[in-house]
């Protein structure tokens, strides 16, 4: 009848828009996505704008935060994926999940990156806005990607969104010339869309990447509150995150290489009488 079958939809319609334990993860994720932009606007850039006298120390803590607010959304994606695994998600979870990571690993570095050159130098504001575009970009195409594409199990293609947002904002807090600034980022953009394989966080990898954050939030928490030496560990560990960035692409065409060439000698074994 058509009021039963009216009431079966009203039973099920809420069924399908509960949230699982995975779904508030990620919605934790979208939050720090948005709460970093939030602390780069009001502590970096309209203190810059307005010239306020402790304008080089508010932005020190505001850029602090906002890279340790990143840190804690890639936390959230690291756990969401987990406990979506061990219990279970909703029908929105991948929706919520590739939204989440846009937010706090497209639009947040790429924000970064747009007020870095405009504190850094009014000349560069152009150049900056560009270089934020190519990242926001590389993060859409990589998140549609991977919606699209069925990669081998434990493998992504392209540079995970987390890890490159942490990379870029990595290089803007090295705090190196413009031009060398500038590249790597457009560099790191061009690895989130390549075709280049990188390992899932699982396992043993997820505690080693869980460990790299919170050590990450360390170097930043003494850099902001100037500890001795704070700069120095800050750039150390930045420095870091761009090497790690750049070998595991070397190991992984490495990789790719042996694999065909591995292929090419059973092929041929294979045509030998």
């Amino acid at each position: 009848m058509p009021g039963a079958d009216g009431e079966d939809e009203e039973e099920e319609m809420p069924l399908s828009l509960r949230l699982s334990i995975a779904d508030t993860l990620t919605l934790g994720n979208a939050t720090c996505g948005f709460m970093a932009v939030y602390f780069t606007t009001t502590g970096i850039l309209i203190p810059h704008l307005t010239g306020s006298d402790d304008s080089a120390g508010m932005a020190r803590h505001s850029a602090a935060t906002a890279v340790i607010l990143m840190l804690c959304a890639a936390v959230f994606d690291l756990f969401d994926g987990l406990v979506a695994r061990k219990l279970r998600s909703s029908p929105m979870g991948a929706e919520l999940d590739n939204l989440s990571d846009l937010i706090s690993f497209g639009l947040a570095p790429a924000y970064f990156v747009l007020v870095y050159g405009m504190v850094a130098d009014d000349a560069h504001q152009r150049v900056a806005a560009l270089g934020a575009i190519v990242v926001l970009l590389a993060v859409v195409l990589r998140l549609a990607r991977f919606s699209c594409v069925t990669m081998k199990d434990g493998m992504f293609q392209g540079m995970p969104s987390p890890f490159g947002a942490l990379t870029v904002v990595s290089i803007v807090l090295l705090e190196l010339p413009f031009v060398a600034t500038l590249l790597a980022i457009l560099g790191t953009a061009w690895l989130m869309v390549s075709r280049v394989e990188y390992p899932k966080p699982r396992g043993r990898l997820a505690v080693a990447m869980l460990s790299w954050i919170v050590l990450s939030m360390g170097l930043l928490a003494a850099w902001a509150f100037d500890a001795p030496s704070g700069q120095l560990l800050l750039q150390t560990g930045c420095a870091l995150q761009l090497v790690m960035g750049a070998v595991i692409p070397l190991f992984a065409t490495a990789r790719r290489v042996n694999n065909f060439r591995d292929n090419r000698r059973e092929a041929r074994a294979a045509q030998l009488p």
